[in-house]
């Protein structure tokens, strides 16, 4: 072999293996992620591509930061076919490392994972050597292990409350398992000790009040004391919200007095519209008049908060009232809206003058309202009484906003799910069936993405007789699944499909996915001079955070669509207090998107603030141009929904968007 010859294969070598010598390759022992590194961009193209096998060969790739983003990346892949191999990197010699592959497992569910995961854990890491995987592996098992497993993960009382990694690995493997349903005495047990105990960290305690307040079929009723004393000394607010509603869980005497103290005293509206869901659970009379006074805030998500107690808890003997007070003009249109539909929910039978007056205003508001958004309300409050069938559906398939013709379905579908549907139509019930399965029909044959969704999942009722009356429509419905444009019409598509499947009386279709369709622009990054961008409102800046380390692909559809002013004009349409803002939907109804799907890039952080902005989806790999902010801590949404930045500043800005305020542009530094 002659020299030239020997000196290329040794090129070639040293550009394969980037020239490290053995001796040096074990030594590598920091995660240093940086998306400009054309390995990290390698490793997520193989990622959103699904190429498993591809990202297997990083699994023995002396840099552990491509272990880890190889790890990673089957997090967002979500198949179980991996497993065996990521069982190797538990045993890695990188901490993070062997998180990441236990991140990736417990992603999978795979209950088949649950001694591979225990057997991990390093019992003897007195140092804290592997506490990120430690705690990486309790979360985990949380996601995917046997009910058996739970006990010993609660009963472990050895961490102390300098161990917060450790703590926070138990707390969260706790709430996954309650969130999957399964709970037991001593997890709640557990949580309330980590939720009330003024030394476990500020992290572990949000962990504990989220699963005492949104796991159900759990009791605490011994802790009450505790409780209380810790939302009335707890100093955060994330945690004190979560708090209110717990101890509404409760229905005592003393814990509605906590809750009306706090609602007086606490300055933060997110506690307030806390409250006022946590109020529910007590006898309507008792809580009346503390509702009806949140009813003036000058904060338009509590006015709305106590409008919706009205709407959801109210009685008979109150309805006039809630008309009376619907018309104050003091209150914010949503919550006025929404005080027409307590009255038009609540008014007994036989006020029939009222009803027709209740109506007849409604009706008159409806056609002199400017706003989509607030038209969409007031349609959805006209169908809290049914016989308003018909204006309802003429309106809708009259009115050029896309909005509004998407609530007048949402409308019709319901009246038609309405568990009093029976009861109020009285003998007319089946011909008002009849009729809505037309308006059903319509909207299906219409093609439009929004309106066939809504109206595919209202044939399914199986309390209605559509599926009888309609039996000959499945042509109909055929013929409308063919005309869905993919993939941007996935939601759609997988809903008629569910539908057709029902009427043919088939079981129901496994949900479609859309495939690799959209490749990762990498060349966009380059143009920006910092990772910041501005979400300029009518409500206010709100500067954010891009973070294309964790969501790479993520960002640069962001910052692709906000170049090209897509997002300029585009509403929030849909706002959950104390939860979330959504925007970006060319529709502005929540159906629209592209004629791309970006795929899913889900990371082990945590929705465990306010202000963090993911990507909407109706399935992994589904999303396109929608993204939310969060006003609080959404825990349940973690490994479902891709985080790709947060907000630095304007959070009061997030917080005063109501639906229909829109985004004036979106800017980057450059």
């Amino acid at each position: 072999m002659n020299n030239r010859l020997i000196i290329g294969i040794l090129a070639l070598v040293c550009t394969i293996s980037a020239c490290v010598p053995p001796g040096e390759k074990t030594q590598l022992k920091e995660i240093s992620v940086d998306y400009k590194d054309p390995v990290f961009q390698q490793i997520h193209n193989f990622q959103d591509q699904a190429m498993i096998d591809s990202l297997y060969t990083y699994f023995q790739d002396p840099n552990p930061t491509y272990r880890y983003l190889a790890a990673l990346a089957f997090g967002s892949i979500r198949d179980s076919v991996a497993l065996d191999s990521l069982y190797t990197l538990l045993a890695d010699d990188i901490d993070q490392v062997r998180a990441a592959a236990a991140f990736a497992i417990g992603q999978t569910g795979a209950v088949s994972a649950e001694a591979h995961l225990v057997d991990a854990f390093v019992q003897t890491d007195t140092a804290g050597q592997y506490a990120r995987a430690n705690a990486a592996i309790l979360e985990a098992v949380g996601k995917c292990a046997s009910p058996d497993y739970l006990k010993l993960l609660a009963t472990t009382k050895t961490y102390r409350p300098t161990d917060t990694l450790l703590l926070q690995g138990q707390a969260w493997g706790i709430y996954r398992f309650g969130l999957r349903k399964i709970t037991g005495e001593e997890a709640t047990a557990r949580m309330v000790e980590l939720t009330t105990s003024p030394a476990v960290p500020e992290s572990v305690r949000l962990i504990g009040a989220n699963y005492l307040y949104r796991i159900s079929n759990i009791q605490f009723q011994e802790a009450e004391g505790n409780l209380i004393q810790a939302a009335m000394n707890e100093k955060a607010e994330n945690i004190r919200m979560s708090l209110c509603l717990a101890i509404g869980k409760l229905k005592t005497d003393r814990a509605l007095a906590a809750l009306e103290q706090i609602f007086a005293q606490d300055g933060d509206f997110r506690v307030k519209c806390n409250i006022l869901r946590a109020l529910s659970n007590f006898e309507y009379a008792r809580v009346r008049e503390l509702v009806k006074s949140a009813l003036k805030s000058s904060n338009p998500h509590v006015s709305l908060g106590a409008a919706r107690f009205f709407l959801e808890n109210g009685t008979p003997e109150d309805a006039t009232d809630y008309w009376a007070w619907g018309r104050t003009d003091s209150m914010a249109f949503p919550a006025k809206l929404t005080m027409y539909a307590a009255a038009n929910r609540h008014l007994p039978v036989h006020f029939v003058d009222q009803r027709n007056t209740v109506n007849f205003e409604l009706r008159n508001m409806y056609k002199n309202i400017v706003s989509p958004y607030d038209k969409a309300t007031a349609l959805k409050s006209l169908a809290e009484f049914g016989w308003n069938l018909n204006f309802i559906q003429r309106e809708g398939a009259a009115s050029p906003d896309q909005v509004v013709r998407t609530a007048s379905i949402e409308a019709l579908a319901g009246i038609s799910d309405n568990s009093g549907f029976d009861a109020f139509f009285k003998s007319s019930s089946r011909s008002i069936q009849r009729q809505l399965g037309v308006f059903f029909m319509q909207a299906i044959r219409s093609g439009d993405a929004g309106s066939v969704s809504i109206a595919a999942n209202a044939l399914r009722n199986p309390a209605r007789e559509y599926r009888k009356n309609l039996a000959d429509s499945v042509k109909v419905l055929e013929k409308a699944l063919q005309k869905l444009a993919m993939p941007k019409e996935v939601e759609t598509y997988n809903d008629l499909e569910k539908t057709i499947a029902y009427f043919n009386r088939l079981p129901e279709p496994v949900a479609q996915k859309p495939g690799y369709n959209h490749p990762i622009k990498w060349d966009i990054l380059t143009t920006l001079k910092t990772l910041k961008a501005t979400i300029a409102t009518n409500k206010g800046d709100i500067q954010i955070e891009l973070l294309p380390d964790v969501a790479p692909g993520s960002v640069i559809n962001f910052v692709e669509l906000g170049k090209t002013n897509f997002y300029t004009g585009k509403a929030f349409h849909r706002v959950v207090a104390n939860f979330v803002i959504q925007g970006g939907c060319p529709r502005g109804d929540g159906y629209g998107s592209l004629d791309y799907t970006i795929r899913s890039e889900l990371s082990p952080m945590h929705y465990d603030k306010e202000g963090l902005v993911g990507m909407a989806s109706a399935g992994n790999h589904t999303e396109g141009t929608q993204f939310f902010i969060t006003q609080s801590p959404a825990p349940h949404l973690d490994g479902n929904y891709t985080i790709f930045a947060r907000v630095l500043n304007g959070q009061e800005a997030v917080n005063r968007i109501m639906p229909g305020d829109r985004i004036s542009k979106i800017t980057f530094d450059e």
